[in-house]
C-alpha cells in the first residue's frame, strides 16, 4: 500500500490521478500523489513545455484579475480553481483593493482541504468543495449566498478548466448558468487548450487525460470563441495566451521564446451585457 500523506483527506483515491493535482505537479507544488505524477510524467512526454504553459496561464489570471480590480470588480467566483499555491486570487484582489472577496470552487478533494487549510484566519475567502459542472449546487452553496452579492457585479473565472469539460456535459450550456446568475457588467474569464497548432499530438494528449479524474477535450478557436454568447470581449478579444494584455513591466524573457505555438492556450475575458 502506497504511503497516504497526513493531510490527504481519507476519501480520496490515491491511485487515480487527479487533474488539480497533476497540474500542481506541473508547478512544482507537493500536493499531489505517486499516480498524479507518473501520468503527469506521461502527459509532459506529449507536451514537454507543461510546466511553463502552467506557469504562463497563472501570469495570464494575474494579469486577468489586476485589469478586472481596474474596472471595479471586487468579487470573484474561482470556478476549478485547483490546488492553491503562490499569488492565488484573493492574494492579487486584496492587495488592490483590501474589501475583495473571493470564492474558490474545485471537485479535487485535495484542492479544497489545502484551500481551507491555507484561508484559515483570512476572512475575505472561501472555498466551496463542489463540481463547476453543477451550477446549481455552486450558486446555492452558503460559502456563495452569503458572501458574494450577486445583485452587483462579479468575475467569474474558468481558467485552463472548460478543457476539461466535456461536449457531453456541454460547456456552453454550464457558461449560461453562471452567466445567467449574473447581473449585466459581471465578467468572465476564460483560459482553454487550442487544437490549432499541434492536431498531430491532440488524440494522444486526450487519451492520456482519459485515465485520469477529467477527461480533456481540446477545441479550436471557433470553439472557444463560441463560448461566449452573451459577453462583449475586452479587447485585445480572443488572443493567444501570452498576447493578453501582457506585462509591460515583465522584462523576464519568455522561457519558450515568445512562441505561440508552443503554449497553445487562448485566453479572453468578456464583459456581461
Amino acid at each position: 500500500m502506497r504511503h497516504r500523506p497526513i493531510w490527504a483527506p481519507d476519501e480520496i483515491d490515491i491511485e487515480r490521478p487527479a487533474a488539480a493535482r497533476m497540474y500542481d505537479y506541473y508547478l512544482g507544488g507537493s500536493h499531489n500523489f505517486a499516480a498524479d505524477r507518473a501520468l503527469a510524467e506521461q502527459y509532459m512526454r506529449v507536451w514537454p513545455d507543461m510546466p511553463h504553459i502552467a506557469r504562463a496561464n497563472r501570469a495570464f489570471l494575474h494579469r486577468a484579475v489586476t485589469f478586472l480590480s481596474s474596472e471595479g470588480i471586487d468579487q470573484f467566483l474561482d470556478l476549478g480553481s485547483g490546488i492553491p499555491t503562490g499569488g492565488n486570487v484573493h492574494d492579487v484582489s486584496h492587495s488592490l483593493d483590501p474589501a475583495a472577496r473571493t470564492v474558490y470552487v474545485d471537485a479535487d478533494p485535495v484542492a479544497a482541504a489545502h484551500g481551507n487549510e491555507l484561508l484559515r484566519g483570512i476572512d475575505f475567502a472561501k472555498v466551496v468543495h463542489a463540481d463547476l459542472r453543477d451550477a446549481e449546487a455552486v450558486l446555492a452553496d452558503p460559502a456563495v449566498t452569503g458572501f458574494l452579492d450577486l445583485s452587483r457585479p462579479v468575475a467569474v473565472l474558468m481558467v485552463a478548466v472548460l478543457h476539461f469539460v466535456s461536449a457531453a456535459d456541454d460547456p456552453a450550456d454550464v457558461i449560461n448558468a453562471y452567466r445567467e446568475a449574473t447581473v449585466p457588467g459581471s465578467y468572465l474569464v476564460v483560459s482553454h487548450a487550442t487544437s490549432q497548432y499541434h492536431p498531430e499530438r491532440i488524440e494522444k494528449a486526450e487519451e492520456i487525460y482519459d485515465r485520469a479524474s477529467h477527461g480533456m477535450t481540446f477545441r479550436d478557436r471557433a470553439e472557444i470563441l463560441g463560448l461566449m454568447p452573451g459577453y462583449e470581449l475586452v479587447p485585445p478579444g480572443l488572443v493567444d495566451l501570452i498576447h493578453w494584455r501582457p506585462d509591460a513591466h515583465d522584462t523576464r524573457p519568455d522561457p519558450l521564446g515568445g512562441d505561440v505555438t508552443r503554449y497553445s492556450l487562448l485566453a479572453e475575458v468578456g464583459r456581461r451585457q
